[in-house]
C-alpha cells in the first residue's frame, strides 16, 4: 500500500513531464459521473506534441523512471597506485533528470543518491 501512495505524489509532482492529465482533478467537480471521461485539450496538446515548451520530452511513467535510473555513483580506484583510497563519482544529471528532481523537491547536487 505506502508503494501507492509514493506513485500517486511522485504523478502528482511530476504531471508536467508525462503524458497525465494535469487539469484532470478540476474537470472531477464539473464532469458527469457517468460518461467516460474526456481528455482536456492540455493533454491532447501533449500527446500531439511529445514535447514540453522547454524542449524536454514528454513520458510515460515507465520511461521517465528508466531515464532516472541512469543516474548513478561510481565506486572508482586509480588503477596505477591499487593501495590509493577509493573515491565516489556521481554523473552529472541530464536536462530531465535535473526538471524531475526539481518538480519532486529534491537537490541533485548534494552528492546523495
Amino acid at each position: 500500500m505506502p508503494a501507492y501512495y509514493v506513485e500517486y505524489h511522485m504523478r502528482k509532482a511530476l504531471a508536467p513531464l508525462l503524458f497525465d492529465d494535469e487539469e484532470l482533478a478540476d474537470q472531477r467537480g464539473k464532469r458527469d459521473p457517468v460518461k467516460p471521461e474526456q481528455p482536456s485539450v492540455s493533454a491532447k496538446k501533449k500527446k500531439v506534441a511529445r514535447q514540453r515548451s522547454g524542449g524536454l520530452a514528454i513520458h510515460s511513467v515507465q520511461t521517465l523512471l528508466a531515464e532516472l535510473a541512469t543516474r548513478c555513483r561510481n565506486r572508482c580506484r586509480m588503477n596505477s597506485d591499487p593501495s590509493a583510497p577509493r573515491f565516489y563519482q556521481i554523473t552529472e544529471p541530464t536536462p530531465l533528470q535535473e526538471k524531475a528532481f526539481q518538480l519532486l523537491g529534491l537537490n541533485p547536487g548534494e552528492g546523495k543518491l
